[in-house]
């Protein structure tokens, strides 16, 4: 698919309701992006890698969004290849670039989808494929785990992300995510604020009867600390983040394991809302 291909079926599929506008939450994620949500970002792909840079490395970021891990990376010394399906995310990447790295040789922003086989088998292999967040978003989950295996370097890593499963609490969300999306933007915000207002509510109240209410803001105020991110632009990105899988850890385990992958390092949400974030390594012996 190329790149004028990709931007007018993006748009349509924005304009049916069958797809979020990512790109334009990142977009407006970038004004708030400072040092200190850079240096967080970097620090956390550090303590997963279990690195402490990534010099000689190359660096895969499949759905880049605002580009900000693969800024991270790229301070941390990796040869860079970012691309997304969103031309706006595509758009934010490329202005991180500008800002940090103008004119670098070791950073290549592409348009793409990673459900493109063909497009993938031409980036080649990677000691670093990243994907947090994403995959769960293309609306073919299983097929986007299988091609990222495309792209791993043997004895390579492969870090994802991907929403956890509940059962019917995100068969509920799901409901949420289309009404969302298919509402006239000028609503947007208030369905918005109508869903969130009664969770925030409960959440401050328990820790209220727990005599801890400085918590609930603590929480809002540090919440940069979660690897560079902001509190609002996440709550946008979760009730708009369509299309919605989820999948059990277990089952993203089985799946890499007979790819040839093992496992070392796994963060879960502990069966709550969230994303379970995996760290596979492949096999060296598997080409």
């Amino acid at each position: 698919m190329n790149e004028v291909t990709a931007t007018e079926t993006h748009g349509q599929e924005v304009r049916s309701g069958e797809r979020f506008a990512f790109g334009e939450n990142w977009g407006r994620f970038l004004n708030v992006l400072d040092e200190q949500r850079i240096q967080q970002a970097v620090d956390s792909l550090k303590e997963k890698l279990a690195v402490d840079n990534l010099k000689g490395k190359s660096f895969l970021d499949i759905g880049s969004g605002s580009g900000l891990f693969s800024l991270a990376a790229r301070r941390l010394g990796a040869k860079v290849l970012s691309f997304d399906y969103d031309p706006q995310s595509v758009a934010c990447t490329k202005e991180l670039r500008r800002r940090f790295f103008e004119n670098d040789g070791e950073w290549d922003v592409q348009t793409g989808s990673v459900l493109d086989i063909n497009y993938l088998r031409n980036l080649g292999n990677f000691d670093v494929v990243y994907s947090w967040g994403v995959l769960h978003h293309t609306g073919d989950m299983w097929a986007a785990l299988a091609n990222v295996n495309t792209n791993v370097a043997a004895g390579g890593k492969l870090f994802i992300a991907l929403y956890n499963n509940q059962g019917f609490p995100s068969r509920v969300w799901l409901r949420m995510k289309k009404i969302y999306n298919r509402l006239p933007r000028a609503l947007k915000p208030l369905f918005a604020f109508l869903v969130y207002f009664p969770l925030e509510c409960r959440a401050f109240l328990y820790l209220l009867v727990l005599g801890k209410p400085g918590v609930y803001f603590a929480n809002i105020a540090h919440y940069k600390k979660n690897r560079g991110m902001s509190w609002w632009h996440d709550k946008i990105d979760w009730i708009g983040g369509y299309p919605f899988e989820v999948s059990k850890p277990e089952q993203v385990f089985d799946f890499y394991r007979k790819l040839g992958y093992s496992l070392t390092a796994l963060t879960t949400c502990r069966g709550e809302l969230g994303c379970n974030e995996f760290v596979f390594q492949r096999d060296p012996k598997i080409s």
